[in-house]
């Protein structure tokens, strides 16, 4: 089943995994120490980044690390740059606003 990227950062959790493996590839026992839930609800929310292509599974021998697919966090800036244009604008329009404001005083 493929999953949209956003249901991936929709939950805390799974961000806060996002933030963890951004440093450094881990697996999921060394991710799981992070949090106060069991290995497997960790591999569930593992497995829900890995079908968005958020993260990416490499094998070291027995051991499986997760790392961070930089290219598909792009996707998620790109929706966010619509947002950045319109607040930028505002904040253009709040100083022009606030200047014409300090020299009526």
């Amino acid at each position: 089943m493929r999953r949209d990227v956003f249901q991936a950062i929709a939950d805390p959790t799974r961000r806060a995994i996002i933030v963890l493996i951004a440093v450094q590839a881990m697996t999921p026992n060394a991710i799981a120490e992070h949090f106060d839930m069991t290995r497997q609800a960790v591999s569930k929310h593992l497995k829900i980044l890995t079908e968005c292509e958020l993260v990416k599974q490499e094998h070291q021998g027995r051991e499986i690390y997760y790392q961070l697919e930089i290219d598909k966090m792009k996707e998620i800036d790109k929706w966010l740059e619509q947002f950045r244009t319109i607040w930028e604008d505002r904040f253009q329009q709040l100083d022009t606003l606030l200047s014409i404001i300090k020299k009526k005083k």
